[in-house]
Order: C-alpha cells, then sequence, then structure tokens
C-alpha cells in the first residue's frame, strides 16, 4: 500500500501545470515525542507556525512523549510515507538511543527520509542560585567532598543533556546521581523550585531562566561559547578540557517519502529558517539556525549513530 502510494504522490509532482496535485494540500502533522515545554517542542512550533505564515502550509503539533522518544518517534516510522507526517528528531532519538537501548523498536537510518536539520544548540550545566554552588570548580569540590550525594535531572534517561552528565562524571572523576524527568519543562521547575541542585538541559528552554537569573548557568557543553551568553563558559574552559557535546534537532519523513516532497519540505523549511525574524529568534532562544540538505543530514545522523556506543562504553549507561 505505501509503495502505491509512494508512485501516486510521485506520478501526481510529474505532471505538468494544471494537471499537478497540489502538495501539501492538507495539514502536516509534526509528531514531538517529548512533552510540551522543552527545546524539541519550542523549536517545532517555531517552525509550524513560520510555514503557516510564509506558505500557507498548516501543520499541527502532536505531542507523543515515553521512552526518551521512541514512542513517537517509532509513531513516525510507521506512518504512511506522504509527506504528511514528520518528526521533530533529536540526537537522542536518531544518535543516542540506538546505543543505550537494548532494544529499540526502529532504526534510525533504514526507517526514515532525512529533510533537515532546524537547529543546534548547546547543553547547559544549570544550577538553582540557592545552591550555593558558584562556578564548576566549586560543584567539582563539593562533588568530591561528598561523593554519590549530589544529584543533578535531565530531560530523559539516555538524551543528550544525561549523557552530558554522564561524560562529565567521568572527565572529571565525580559521584552524581542521577535523576530523570519527562521532558525538559518538568527538569527545570525542580530545579527552580529548589528540588533539585543541578541540571543538564538544552540551552533554549533554559536560556529564558537564565537572563532571569533563577538559574544560573555554570557552562555550556560545546567547544565554543554561544553568542547569545557570552560570559558562559564552556566545560573545556571552565576546567574539563576536551569536553564537547553538542545537540541538534531536525525534522525527518518515513522511509519511502518521494524525494521530491522531502526536497520541497527541505526548500521551504529552510528559506523559514534563513528570514532574519526566524534566525534572530533561534538565536534569542539559545539555538544556531540549520537548513542543511537532505544529504547532508542523513550523513549527520549516520554519524551519531556510529559515534555513541563508544560513549556509552565508557559511561556504563543502558536502558532496558
Amino acid at each position: 500500500m505505501h509503495r502505491r502510494l509512494c508512485l501516486g504522490v510521485l506520478a501526481s509532482l510529474a505532471l505538468p501545470g494544471p494537471a499537478r496535485a497540489a502538495y501539501p494540500d492538507r495539514i502536516i502533522r509534526i509528531v514531538v515525542p517529548f512533552p510540551p515545554g522543552g527545546t524539541t517542542d519550542i523549536l517545532a512550533r517555531l517552525v509550524a507556525d513560520r510555514l503557516d505564515k510564509r506558505f500557507g502550509q498548516h501543520a499541527i503539533i502532536d505531542n507523543r512523549p515515553g521512552a526518551s522518544g521512541n514512542i513517537g518517534t517509532k509513531a513516525v516510522a510507521g506512518a504512511a510515507p506522504d509527506g504528511y507526517t514528520l518528526v521533530m528528531a533529536t540526537i537522542n532519538t536518531h544518535g543516542i538511543n540506538a546505543a543505550v537501548f537494548k532494544s529499540l523498536p526502529y532504526d534510525p537510518v533504514r526507517d526514515f527520509a532525512p529533510v533537515t536539520v532546524v537547529a543546534s544548540t548547546p547543553n547547559v550545566l544549570l544550577v538553582n542560585p540557592a545552591a550555593g554552588i558558584a562556578d564548576l570548580a566549586g560543584l567539582i569540590r563539593l562533588a568530591k567532598e561528598k561523593p554519590g550525594t549530589l544529584a543533578f535531572g535531565s530531560t530523559s534517561t539516555g538524551g543528550s543533556p544525561h549523557m552530558a552528565g554522564e561524560l562529565l562524571k567521568v572527565m572529571a572523576g565525580i559521584d552524581l546521581t542521577h535523576v530523570p524527568y519527562r521532558g525538559g519543562g518538568p527538569m527545570l521547575n525542580d530545579l527552580i523550585a529548589g528540588h533539585i541542585r543541578i541540571g543538564f538541559d538544552n540551552l533554549p528552554s533554559a536560556i529564558g531562566h537564565v537572563r532571569a537569573g533563577t538559574l544560573r548557568a555554570l557552562a555550556v557543553t560545546t567547544a565554543e561559547r554561544f553568542p547569545g551568553l557570552p560570559d558562559v563558559p564552556t566545560l573545556a574552559e571552565a576546567g574539563v578540557p576536551g569536553f564537547d557535546v553538542p545537540a541538534w534537532f531536525g525534522l525527518l519523513a518515513p522511509a519511502g517519502t518521494p524525494r521530491p516532497v522531502v526536497d520541497l519540505l527541505q526548500s521551504r523549511i529552510a528559506a523559514v529558517l534563513a528570514e532574519p525574524e526566524t534566525r534572530t529568534r533561534l538565536l534569542d532562544l539559545g539555538a544556531t539556525p540549520g537548513g542543511a540538505s537532505p544529504d547532508a543530514f542523513a550523513e549527520i545522523v549516520r554519524r551519531e549513530v556510529a559515534r555513541w556506543p563508544a560513549v556509552v562504553a565508557r559511561t556504563g549507561v543502558t536502558i532496558e
């Protein structure tokens, strides 16, 4: 059935002039495999809003959280390959999860047609301002004085914020207890309330709290500082040389989606991301705009899938 559908869409795109069926001619569904309020959700809603305003291309957001993004991602892997169902994927749904889960309900390479990277961002190491931790050196010192007693929250088990925390433990030689949450929103709420003292999050969902002073950013996880927070050092600068864990977010369709449909989606999304208004908004959020070609994005996914098994072997993180 999917093959017949693909051939039908492809044939319609090849027809000349008035005979060509318009794509898209109905609402596109963007599945966000994480709860509302986190970085993935924020970026998906921004793209949907700009597609609507610029091209009149209506898109709705369908939040399907659970299992570190696997539930929503699996749903898209099994959807009709017609361009009307996309997933806002992340470095963990299409990279880390393949390493940390003993069994993954989809293949991040074989089951998807990459469209484009929407944005990349640092992860950020955060503390509650009342926690008494002024900088990374202070955190490391406290962790070494009281091994195993400090807890850090993250957006999910196996997500890039979690893995950034695990890598910090290994590289700094400290013992922290991981507290997983179901998304950035719930974790940030507990961090602000003081239920946990330390957290790792993607920068876009945390940057407003950092600027408002309700959370303190100790360091970003990328090799370079983020331009929107020039006073926040990298973890490498702050005392952990060689630390570099960026995060990316991108849209993928089910495998078998006709290439003309994928190319049209990529060109429209890239045009949206190139708009000065969108670029400014993304930088304000803590993200760098994307727009990569489908082939370039496919290579990013392949590289991430190959990268993380070594990190997982080093940290010992696995999920049943």
